[in-house]
């Protein structure tokens, strides 16, 4: 049985329009999964809805077996990091971390032993009597994760919080998070719109589009066999081919015997060529250069061909120019079902 199990749920902020509908999740525990996916798609509102902040319509949440719908927030013992920290100002570092223990009555020395533990794993240790704005982002992040792992959650929940954080710093949090993550064995739900951030930490992802989950997998599988248009471009799969346009010449149709099959295709894995050599191949078809762009390590094109336009990008020193002819031929293998 799941640890966490969302079940046909809706979430509307009005009569109107559902950010969830029929939505459905389940968490195994020790999990780490991710809910990715754009602006507007509903991955904040699950996880506040998980947290209590939000209420469902319709649907039930189950949390370790036990229905957890109408739990309000301070009877579920699950930590929430916020994406600004949302840590107090005038609060030393060990009193923010101690926060929740006070409320929670803990006992004066185990408080104590329990906040300077957390802050040793969050690699904290000596930063006790300083304050937020003598810390870095990083470690005010740092004190925020010790803040919701204190109360020892049986959840651990995770808003976008790396989003204010520069480049180099959010790697480095990532995978911080991830050990701690690992060390604590803690379940934990984590809401970002950055791929590469939610796959280089996840045991899985959750991919969602206008409140439902287009895929829910590794984030090894996502990134090899998208199930869906949406997923496959979502992850840089730039270009899709309608198999009732390709026509009987490319062998994914006949091979796959979908006539109105769906497929995509990277844009490093289309091969470009000068004029119109190889253009009776299979899988192939002619194109002229609409926008050559330099990227640094290769070109980057965007061919005008009768299947429509295909993003191509290609390493060869004299880039193709406007208006130049081309063939793109679409290796059977690098081409991905999608619906």
């Amino acid at each position: 049985m799941a640890l966490i199990e969302l079940k046909q749920i809706t979430v509307a902020y009005d009569q109107k329009n559902n950010i969830l509908k029929n939505f459905n999740l389940s968490v195994e525990k020790g999990e780490f999964v991710s809910l990715l996916g754009p602006s507007g798609c509903g991955k904040t509102t699950t996880l506040r809805l998980i947290a209590g902040f939000n209420e469902a319509k319709e649907g039930q949440f189950l949390f370790d077996g036990r229905d957890y719908t109408k739990v309000p927030v301070h009877k579920r013992n699950f930590g929430f990091v916020f994406q600004g920290h949302a840590l107090f100002p005038h609060l030393s570092v060990f009193e923010n971390v101690a926060f929740g223990l006070k409320l929670r009555k803990t006992d004066g020395s185990q408080a104590k032993k329990r906040v300077h533990d957390i802050l040793e794993v969050v690699n904290l240790k000596g930063f006790e009597d300083r304050y937020p704005a003598q810390l870095s982002g990083g470690q005010r992040q740092r004190v925020a994760i010790a803040r919701s792992l204190v109360i020892q959650p049986d959840l651990l929940l995770f808003d976008e919080p790396l989003s204010s954080l520069d480049a180099n710093l959010r790697v480095q949090m990532r995978m911080e998070i991830r050990r701690i993550q690992k060390e604590l064995k803690v379940t934990t739900v984590y809401v970002s719109h950055d791929q590469e951030e939610c796959f280089s930490i996840s045991d899985k992802v959750a991919i969602m589009n206008k409140g439902v989950i287009e895929q829910l997998d590794s984030p090894q599988v996502i990134y090899k066999q998208p199930r869906t248009e949406f997923v496959a471009r979502f992850v840089g799969f730039e270009n899709v081919i309608h198999a009732k346009e390709a026509g009987a010449s490319f062998s994914a149709v006949s091979t796959g015997g979908q006539e109105t099959g769906k497929w995509a295709i990277r844009p490093d894995d289309i091969d470009i060529s000068g004029g119109e050599a190889g253009a009776q191949q299979s899988n192939s078809s002619q194109g002229t250069v609409k926008v050559t762009t330099y990227l640094g390590r290769e070109y980057q094109y965007v061919v005008e061909t009768p299947l429509g336009e295909f993003i191509v990008n290609d390493g060869r020193e004299k880039p193709y120019e406007h208006g130049e002819r081309v063939t793109l031929l679409f290796p059977e293998e690098k081409l991905v079902p999608v619906l």
